[in-house]
């Protein structure tokens, strides 16, 4: 093997020095960010100045190549710490200017934050739940993928009942679907309890249906209640509706009970409330009734408690539930419930 001489070894050094000294004048000289990038490359990079005279070494005598690694080693440290210090030096300069050129007014006052506010539906949906916490009842919870048999068959709703198409839904499966109604969690929360007694919830949460328009949404809000005990009566189912709808509306509010029918249930009735626009002498908005139907009610089916796991000859039971949409509705005197979902900020501001 042919190894270069020393002549060519001190050509070596003196090439690396050049190096050295050329790039820290230029490096001093840069202007910009990109000007000391591509001074590494040159330099420094893959193809630089610097790493072409290394790769050169292996011509070296072996005794020799120490002092030229050594030297060149310490050549690139001291080329990357002056391009550290000259990219730090350069962007300290770089702000300055700009923080000159902005001119702040520090005297200025400072701009304050808009505040946000809970949207209207639950701000209506907080104030149920308070009612309700106020009247002994707990607050329970349950999955909004449901399967057909908690959201139909164990509340006396059957395949093929008809009175499953007032309640055409989403369907993800033939047996799984997007719950139409908070019911379920009654059901799931007498299961996990039997035979307990009391069972005093309220179940809020989203619901689905196949409707939209202007007083039906696809995805809407529901609070459904239950209360199990012994000897519950319709009385009591009365009473304690009565006592929401005056902390929710007014205590000038009358309410009345009609006969209704939900598979449930029984018996069933609606609840309707005095129009507030018109005291109940009739208008536009009470369809010149003089009432507004605010929600469902009635005493637990005997058949909804047996498969949940109570005795129906020992124990009774009431349930109601009501739309949470509705409820603001009327409160609010809102006509159309798609206002409530199309994020208009003149809109929501008002609440």
């Amino acid at each position: 093997m042919l190894f270069i001489s020393i002549d060519e070894v001190k050509y070596m050094l003196a090439k690396i020095e050049a190096i050295r000294r050329t790039a820290l004048e230029k490096v001093a000289a840069a202007s910009s960010s990109e000007e000391l990038e591509s001074l590494r490359v040159k330099y420094l990079g893959k193809k630089g100045e610097l790493t072409q005279v290394l790769r050169g070494m292996g011509a070296l005598q072996p005794e020799e190549r120490p002092r030229v690694g050594q030297k060149a080693n310490q050549v690139r440290e001291e080329l990357e710490a002056a391009l550290q210090e000259a990219k730090t030096a350069l962007a300290r300069r770089e702000q300055a200017a700009r923080l000159a050129a902005e001119k702040i007014d520090v005297t200025l006052p400072g701009r304050p934050f808009r505040r946000g506010y809970r949207h209207p539906l639950y701000q209506i949906l907080n104030e149920i739940k308070d009612i309700f916490i106020g009247l002994g009842f707990d607050v329970a919870e349950g999955p909004e993928v449901e399967s057909d048999y908690y959201n139909f068959e164990a509340l006396n709703l059957p395949k093929m009942h008809p009175a499953r198409d007032m309640q055409d839904s989403f369907y993800i499966t033939s047996e799984v679907l997007l719950r139409t109604h908070t019911s379920p969690v009654q059901v799931r929360v007498m299961e996990a309890r039997r035979p307990e007694i009391p069972v005093r919830i309220i179940a809020p949460g989203k619901v689905y249906r196949r409707d939209d328009d202007a007083t039906h949404s696809p995805m809407f809000h529901q609070v459904e209640g239950l209360l199990i005990d012994e000897r519950v009566t319709f009385g009591e189912l009365k009473g304690t509706l009565m006592a929401f709808i005056k902390q929710m509306f007014g205590e000038k509010l009358q309410v009345r009970f009609r006969p209704s029918y939900f598979p449930f249930t029984e018996p069933s009735a609606e609840v309707d409330m005095s129009c507030g626009n018109c005291d109940g002498s009739g208008c536009r908005v009470c369809s010149y009734t003089g009432w507004l139907e605010i929600l469902g009610c009635g005493m637990v089916h005997p058949r909804v408690l047996s498969m949940s796991g109570y005795d129906p000859e020992k124990v009774s039971g009431y349930a109601f539930g009501m739309g949470v949409e509705r409820i603001a509705m009327l409160k609010y005197g809102i006509d159309d419930l798609r206002l409530f979902y199309e994020n208009d900020l003149r809109f929501l501001r008002q609440f």
